[in-house]
């Protein structure tokens, strides 16, 4: 799907947007996903054997658990991204 631009609905935001409430904490998802991610958040602040890990995405998918997450081109550009 190429990406378009839409008229945004006020309850979504683009990534450039949500990016800054990830960093504050908030949890984020597209409502295009279709199936069962539930959503992303921003970890950081943490350390492996007393050595600084940079921040990281993990996603929640239902039933599955968590994974580590990085943004396609499309969830970059998308439009549809809504806090949870």
């Amino acid at each position: 799907m190429l990406y378009s631009k839409t008229t945004q609905r006020r309850d979504h935001m683009t990534f450039e947007q949500v990016l800054p409430k990830l960093k504050a904490g908030a949890k984020a998802v597209r409502a295009n996903w279709g199936g069962g991610e539930e959503f992303i958040v921003l970890v950081s602040g943490q350390n492996y054997e007393g050595i600084a890990v940079t921040p990281y995405f993990l996603i929640k998918v239902l039933h599955e658990g968590y994974s580590v997450w990085e943004p396609t081109g499309c969830d970059a550009l998308a439009d549809d991204w809504q806090l949870v």
